[in-house]
């Protein structure tokens, strides 16, 4: 029996060039839609706390505008049917008296009694539209409405970073 010639390729398990490319190829794809994924999912995340830094700060902040004017025992500014960019109260307590409420190069601040005002927002928001609207009439409890919109800070321009919010509030005076 003559024995035939054997191919050198005959009995070799390895990949070919084509197959070895066409892994890579998967591979790099593969790759590729899962960094686009993470890379989303990044985003998101930074837009969802964008988010939560706004409302979380306007929500603080009109909370505290009209707890302070619910407990307020008069209001100095704006006059009755008058629009302010600024609010003055009268205070129970002679140390608060009076206590401002304004708008200073972007920041919501309060100001009680004699002492400097406090900013009432972080670095991470800019304030703007400030508006008080004084609804009180003749033998009512004086009503405030409160206005302004609040706006994440973005200074490299980035889209995840771009959020705005109007937050609006109206208290009525308890005390007589």
């Amino acid at each position: 029996m003559k024995k035939e010639p054997t191919s050198m390729w005959r009995g070799h398990n390895g990949f070919t060039l084509i197959e070895f490319l066409i892994y890579i190829a998967i591979v790099a794809s593969l790759l590729t839609t899962l960094s686009a994924l993470l890379y989303q999912l990044m985003g998101a995340q930074v837009k969802n706390q964008s988010i939560a830094d706004v409302e979380q700060e306007g929500e603080l902040v009109t909370q505290l505008m009209t707890q302070t004017v619910r407990n307020a025992s008069g209001i100095n500014s704006p006059a009755r049917g008058v629009s302010s960019s600024s609010l003055s109260i009268v205070t129970l307590a002679s140390s608060t008296n009076p206590t401002i409420f304004d708008l200073s190069s972007g920041t919501l601040r309060i100001k009680e009694g004699s002492s400097s005002a406090v900013s009432l927002t972080t670095s991470r928001v800019t304030a703007s539209n400030l508006l008080f609207q004084n609804y009180s009439r003749t033998s009512t409890p004086d009503t405030v409405h409160i206005q302004f919109t609040l706006t994440r800070v973005n200074p490299e321009g980035r889209y995840e970073y771009n959020y705005s919010e109007l937050f609006y509030g109206t208290a009525n005076r308890r005390h007589p």
